[in-house]
């Protein structure tokens, strides 16, 4: 390691390949929590490159422990977190709620390192059991449409960095790679990212998979559609941006999406958001992000439509049905 941060320290990036190597390396044990955290540092630093998160993300692909959920279909909705505004768990409830409206959600998370309540925080204290089984995992989209892998489980290299990361406390290139790794490999990809320098990243990587894909950014700082002010949306076919009142009716402020000082706090939230007992300021966030998800599946014809599924998932109940099916299953 010490050679690779001497490398590094003289502003040179690293290859593809050997990018790949080094978090090899770092998932098998083979640096100290020092020599890890002195390479995050180097990103906290400088911009990474895409060579060096091709990489990085190869190595993760490689090294998890595989998902196969065919012969069904599957979405994901995530942000890369590290925006720092501590909102909600915006993502995981729009997964239930494109679960509610029909659609196989395979959503992978991990707990907060830069807010409060991360997807794997929420989900835990509601009772979800974590587990790498193929067949529960399976069983779960079956039934309920849905099911969630703690990505630890699923990928050695976030298991042993997660203390690091936690400690360190701020964003890291690991928020990059969460959304691109995840094990299950699904159909469709809704990525929500903090700056416009990690969209053009996204948008290049996942133009090269050849899978549908949405890349959401809010122009004032949020890893997804905050409805606080404009949002860019980038997709297969181009990109463009949104005034909050056209994905949500009309904007919303930063006080109203705020998660709580708590992951009880945010867990209660999250689940009144569910039961269809949330404002109309978060409930609209949730519904935005969840149409356009539905909307990049290619199923349906346009945002007005989608957005209508959002609604009557989440107020017919069937999103929270959803919810209680998986909690059944633990």
């Amino acid at each position: 390691m010490k050679e690779i941060l001497a490398y590094l320290f003289e502003y040179k990036s690293l290859t593809r390949e050997r990018a790949k190597e080094v978090l090899m390396q770092i998932s098998r044990g083979m640096y100290s929590d020092v020599e890890i955290a002195a390479f995050i540092t180097v990103y906290l630093m400088r911009s990474i490159t895409l060579p060096e998160l091709s990489g990085f993300r190869e190595a993760l692909i490689e090294l998890c422990v595989p998902v196969d959920l065919h012969p069904f279909s599957v979405i994901d909705i995530v942000g890369t977190g590290g925006d720092g505004k501590n909102t909600f768990n915006i993502s995981t409830l729009s997964c239930f709620i494109v679960a509610g409206a029909g659609q196989r959600v395979a959503k992978h998370g991990n707990y907060g390192a830069t807010s409060i309540s991360g997807a794997s925080n929420v989900m835990e204290m509601h009772g979800y059991r974590f587990s790498p089984d193929n067949l529960k995992l399976k069983r779960e989209v079956e039934e309920a449409n849905i099911c969630f892998m703690h990505a630890p489980l699923f990928h050695p290299a976030l298991k042993v960095v997660a203390p690091i990361r936690k400690n360190i406390g701020i964003r890291t290139f690991f928020n990059m790679l969460g959304p691109m790794v995840n094990p299950a490999l699904p159909d469709v990809q809704v990525v929500g990212v903090y700056n416009l320098e990690m969209a053009r990243i996204y948008s290049y990587m996942l133009q090269q998979s050849g899978k549908k894909f949405t890349i959401v950014h809010g122009l004032d700082g949020y890893d997804e559609i905050s409805l606080t002010g404009d949002t860019k949306v980038i997709t297969n076919d181009g990109e463009k941006v949104y005034a909050p009142e056209e994905l949500g009716k009309r904007m919303v402020a930063a006080q109203d999406i705020y998660g709580g000082p708590t992951t009880q706090e945010a867990a209660k939230l999250f689940l009144n958001i569910l039961k269809g007992e949330g404002t109309w300021a978060q409930n609209a966030v949730v519904l935005a992000n969840a149409a356009v998800a539905l909307l990049a599946t290619g199923h349906f014809e346009d945002y007005e439509h989608c957005y209508q599924l959002a609604v009557e998932s989440l107020d017919s109940g069937r999103a929270y049905g959803c919810f209680q099916k998986l909690m059944s299953l633990q």
